[in-house]
């Protein structure tokens, strides 16, 4: 029997590429197109797919709510990312979430039918680039949700007294978690710890 795939990605294009790399592909059955996570969640719900391939930026649910979304109707749902997106912190949020596999969309049609496959026979498959990213990164380097909060913030533009009366706390607190931030991100100001967390997938600008 092939292997029933399901793609959800918000740019058509590129959905009909993956969808015809994959029809070139030998036991592989493309048999649901979403273009929102709301749509990818839905469309699993009705077709019960072996694979499902999501993007991280996509409207009506991101990336990561449909992979957890998906994985509340099934617990076993095998889920391959397949985005333009590397960075530590969004690989290892993805696996987080539930996510088998992390792959970036250069991925030639071959190697993702094999990822594929692998993912189907229940193994994990980081890629190369993705693997890169999370070498050298360590749990105890990863920001916490407030340092998160704080970040993103700052990154808005918004002052540390400005920061501490939107989240509650003392504008010292705010400048010890940034202190904190720049250690973790090893970064030399603000604007660069911004710089580096976008890079690595902690915060969207």
């Amino acid at each position: 029997m092939p292997i029933r795939v399901l793609i959800a990605d918000d740019h058509p294009l590129m959905l009909d590429g993956i969808a015809q790399a994959l029809a070139a592909q030998g036991g592989i059955e493309v048999v649901g197109l979403a273009r929102n996570g709301l749509d990818a969640v839905a469309q699993f719900a009705r077709q019960r797919p072996d694979i499902s391939l999501i993007d991280l930026q996509m409207p009506e649910h991101d990336g990561f709510e449909a992979i957890r979304a998906i994985r509340a109707l099934r617990h076993d749902a095998r889920i391959i990312v397949l985005t333009t997106f590397g960075g530590d912190a969004r690989i290892q949020a993805a696996l987080d979430a539930g996510a088998a596999a992390y792959l970036l969309k250069d991925t030639l049609g071959g190697e993702l039918a094999d990822a594929i496959r692998r993912v189907h026979e229940g193994a994990q498959v980081i890629g190369t680039q993705a693997r890169q990213d999370l070498q050298g990164h360590f749990a105890a380097d990863r920001l916490s949700p407030r340092e998160l909060e704080v970040l993103q913030l700052a990154a808005g533009g918004h002052a540390n007294r400005s920061i501490g009366e939107l989240l509650g706390i003392s504008e010292a607190t705010v400048k010890s978690h940034m202190s904190t931030i720049l250690v973790k991100l090893a970064a030399s100001d603000r604007a660069h710890a911004v710089t580096v967390a976008a890079r690595r997938g902690y915060i969207n600008l």
